[in-house]
């Protein structure tokens, strides 16, 4: 089965070891203590986004590092630039209403 960035985000706990490693790359120890599961569990869900391609496992000495490859990431922001598109038109439509109701009421 080939597993994508879609599959890694699919779960929110996949998703949540994600947030994690945006600001530092963590062990798994690291990580596991993060959430209300097993260390298993965890490295289970690191081993997947491993899979994915958006995350890569460093071993120094007896650890495993993971770090965040975010440009893999970039998959999932161009799959979404359309929807972007639609809301920031909508947003624009509600703006100009709100200025003409505005408008209104300081007459």
């Amino acid at each position: 089965m080939r597993r994508d960035v879609f599959n890694a985000i699919a779960d929110p706990t996949r998703r949540n070891i994600l947030m994690s490693l945006t600001t530092e790359s963590q062990n798994v120890n690291s990580l596991a203590e993060q959430f209300d599961m097993t260390r298993q569990a965890v490295s289970l869900h690191v081993k997947y986004l491993q899979e994915c391609g958006v995350i890569t496992i460093n071993k120094e000495g007896r650890e495993r590092f993971c770090k965040l490859e975010a440009q893999t990431l970039s998959e999932v922001a161009d799959w979404l630039e359309p929807f972007r598109k639609i809301w920031e038109s909508r947003f624009d439509q509600l703006d100009s209403l709100l200025t003409k109701l505005q408008d209104k009421k300081e007459n």
